[in-house]
């Protein structure tokens, strides 16, 4: 585990199973079918998958098949989240955790490109896959207990139903290179001022 590593690790101490459980489980009971919350909910789950599949791959070229899933599912998510919710956290008066999340999923990203370099049947490469893992387990359990509580609860039902559209098209964009509907937005509307901010 590298200097940097050990730093981040030490200011993002774990969280417990039965918090992050109990997070879900709020959150959940929040959102509603196909709404932005839930999609980012499946997106969570689907990412804990990808990490487990990556772990569990017995070959070098099978490690490398599910971390690049892995990458696509984790870089898709967090490019929708940070075009989208995000702006409507800053929007909203919540500079502080918008600042906090894209920060968090910059230095995700850097890590998934070290992974690259590295051989993917080394413990080098495990150790550096176990600390991504940790700090998306943490970044989500901060999503899931607060920051997106916050929007469900206080943001308008137009400004939600807004979100969750552009969620999608964001998310469906980096998936598959369009909106879920087929086709790309012709003109970019921000909805941040939707929530409330100017």
């Amino acid at each position: 585990m590298s200097i940097i590593d050990k730093a981040i690790a030490a200011v993002t101490p774990p969280v417990s199973d039965e918090k992050r459980q109990e997070a879900r489980a709020k959150a959940r009971a929040s959102a509603q079918p196909g709404d932005w919350l839930s999609q980012i909910l499946d997106h969570h789950e689907g990412i804990e998958r990808a990490f487990a599949e990556t772990k569990a791959a017995a070959s070098a070229s099978e490690r490398r098949a599910a971390q690049k899933r892995l990458a696509i599912l984790l870089n898709g998510h967090s490019m929708a989240e940070e075009a989208v919710i995000y702006p409507a956290l800053a929007a909203d008066d919540k500079l502080g955790f918008a600042n906090t999340a894209y920060t968090e999923q910059a230095a995700a990203k850097m890590q998934l490109a070290a992974l690259e370099s590295l051989d993917p049947l080394s413990e080098d490469y495990l150790d550096k896959l176990g600390h991504l893992e940790g700090a998306v387990a943490t970044h989500v359990y901060q999503e899931e207990s607060e920051w997106f509580e916050y929007l469900k609860e206080f943001a308008p039902a137009e400004a939600q139903a807004h979100a969750s559209a552009r969620y999608r098209e964001e998310y469906s964009r980096y998936i598959d290179g369009g909106s879920s509907s087929g086709e790309t937005s012709r003109e970019p509307r921000s909805f941040a001022p939707a929530f409330g901010g100017a």
